[in-house]
């Protein structure tokens, strides 16, 4: 087995690896659209004999100047509990590094997993750049059951504080009036909405007030 850069040709096979899992509420579903737009990201697991045989995949996508998240992490079934997990992130954060990336981070279902590389839990709203980036157009936001992990890469130092101007928030309108009471969800958008407004007028982000719902599995 080794590790190689993604190429177009391998979209196909990470398309079914991922959507494997997704299939089973394990991680997040990928469109074809969505892995060619971002194949770059992606790493590799062939086959040693066969190139064209991705076993495995994982993407390591830039969010900042110093941030990065670790995605769509997958290992075909055939070749689960042989290494090629850890040995397709150690590759992403070596290729981190490289970069002079300060932290890398992943919301997983499989927080041993990442423990065991040395990543640390870390509460969701403690990532609000990750929030408005992705999670607001998630059909799970405020009720996400993955875990918010993150790996340091150099010591003494932190990611650059998050400010609102550094993202765009999307607005909602129901006829032409914002979200509301009134409107499915509108509720939630409303209050995000207002808690923007307050953020903006400060200078200054609060804690974001998401909702975490349990998990029925043991």
């Amino acid at each position: 087995m080794k590790i190689r850069q993604a190429r177009m040709g391998d979209a196909g096979r990470i398309h079914y690896l991922v959507n494997l899992y997704a299939g089973r509420e394990q991680m997040l579903p990928r469109t074809m659209l969505s892995i060619y737009e971002n194949i770059r990201d992606f790493q590799v697991a062939v086959n040693d004999d066969d190139d064209s045989m991705v076993i495995g995949c994982s993407a390591l996508h830039f969010t900042w100047i110093d941030m990065a998240e670790i995605r769509s992490l997958a290992v075909d079934e055939a070749a689960a509990g042989t290494g090629i997990g850890r040995a397709l992130v150690e590759a992403n954060i070596e290729e981190a590094r490289t970069q002079g990336i300060v932290q890398v981070y992943a919301f997983t279902y499989v927080t041993g997993f990442f423990a065991r590389l040395g990543f640390r839990v870390v509460p969701h709203e403690s990532m609000p750049r990750k929030v408005w980036m992705d999670c607001i157009t998630c059909p799970k936001f405020n009720c996400c059951d993955e875990t918010a992990m993150v790996l340091d890469l150099i010591e003494g130092r932190q990611p650059e504080p998050f400010d609102l101007a550094q993202v765009s928030i999307p607005v909602v309108k129901i006829e032409g009036r914002p979200a509301g009471r009134d409107v499915p969800g509108g509720h939630e958008l409303h209050q995000v909405a207002e808690d923007l407004e307050q953020s903006a007028t400060t200078r200054h982000t609060r804690p974001l007030r998401l909702e975490r719902r349990e998990s029925n599995e043991e």
